[in-house]
């Protein structure tokens, strides 16, 4: 199993089907036996209900800062998507490999565990090199916080924290915030014939929906904007809403979900403020309640920075720095660790979460060749 290239290790992950609704034991049991027979350390983080499980792989020093490499083994459903082969049984085709996770970030994974298990063959590390695979990233960020607060119990604080998303290669030194909420809205139920004498959930739900609106434009016409990403300001997105049991029935409830994405210049909490305001100048707002389903911080690192500076002496002299309009795990591993974050990775994001997902063989090749420099770095 050692002598496995990154690309025979990709093909092998993909045939796990690691949808974030299924357990991704299978794929961490096989990893963890992978490196284990090569003599690397282990931990295991599991979810409450021993269905799921972060690991965490060390190899190197323990007395001094290291490099910390993260990505998530869960991929989004494929139920609904036209593909054109097996999702989960990897097609190597025209220079690309096809597979639900390929893109995303399973390419990364193999090429990360390919390096790990270099790294053993190396006469001696001077400093350490980690590896964290975590479950539930697809659905917030969810199962890497069960595993972070317990790093600093096994590892010196990381010199630098690299977030294997697909970049096609290049450094994202940024990426929004996100806070998810879900809006109840209230009514009176009754026959629609009697409707002006009763309470309408969804005519409460429009007030809040034109709260939003009114926000989002305020945003875009405000000031706070970071022109590094495509969309240069925060947003507020209305995704669902359900409302009603029958035409003829005034309806007693209205559930929206929606969801904030934050720019680092301006909070969830400032923004959802605002809202709040305006819904609270409408008579609906006795009837609506909203809770925060989820939330994660942005990420945010200088570009001046030394860590910025080695992560591009390791890669090609083309590497773009840029700001990512999609969230990862790295304000959470910022925030907990306090250390340098950057996300980079091989494949790209535009073909992620799509039917026929596929990265490129020579995205799999320049991440092997970024890892090849990083280990003559870290045995120097």
């Amino acid at each position: 199993m050692s002598n496995l290239s990154s690309i025979q290790l990709l093909q092998k992950l993909i045939e796990f089907d690691t949808t974030s609704h299924k357990s991704n034991l299978a794929l961490i049991s096989y990893v963890k036996n992978l490196l284990e027979s090569k003599g690397i350390s282990i931990f295991l983080n599991s979810n409450a209900e021993q269905t799921k499980a972060n690991l965490f792989a060390t190899i190197g020093p323990k007395d001094r800062a290291g490099i910390l490499l993260s990505g998530h083994t869960d991929v989004v459903p494929v139920e609904g998507q036209a593909w054109s082969s097996n999702p989960f049984q990897a097609l190597i085709k025209d220079h690309k490999i096809y597979g639900r996770g390929t893109a995303d970030m399973k390419g990364f994974i193999a090429c990360a565990i390919h390096a790990m298990i270099k790294a053993v063959d190396l006469p001696q590390l001077n400093k350490p090199l980690h590896l964290c695979l975590s479950y539930d990233e697809e659905i917030g960020c969810i199962g890497v916080r069960g595993i972070l607060g317990l790093l600093s119990e096994f590892i010196i604080q990381p010199e630098l924290c690299i977030i294997g998303e697909p970049t096609s290669m290049n450094i994202a030194t940024g990426h929004k915030g996100k806070a998810v909420f879900k809006a109840i809205c209230h009514g009176q139920e009754g026959h629609s014939a009697l409707a002006p004498l009763y309470v309408n959930a969804i005519h409460n739900a429009q007030s809040l929906i034109e709260a939003i609106r009114i926000t989002q434009k305020e945003i875009a016409e405000g000031s706070i904007f970071d022109t590094d990403y495509d969309v240069p300001f925060s947003t507020v997105h209305i995704g669902k809403i359900h409302g009603g049991k029958a035409l003829n029935i005034v309806p007693n409830e209205c559930i929206l979900d929606y969801e904030i994405r934050n720019i680092a210049e301006q909070t969830t909490d400032t923004i959802q403020e605002k809202i709040f305001n305006y819904i609270e100048q409408s008579p609906s707002a006795k009837f609506v309640n909203i809770q925060e389903i989820n939330q994660y911080p942005g990420l945010n690192t200088s570009t001046t920075i030394q860590a910025v500076k080695f992560l591009q002496s390791l890669l090609k002299p083309e590497t773009e720095l840029q700001k990512i309009s999609f969230g990862t795990e790295g304000g959470l591993f910022q925030q907990q660790l306090n250390t340098a974050v950057l996300v980079c990775g091989p494949g790209s994001i535009q073909v992620a979460h799509k039917p026929d997902e596929y990265i490129e063989i020579s995205q799999m090749d320049e991440c092997d060749a970024f890892f090849e420099r990083l280990l003559n770095h870290i045995a120097a």
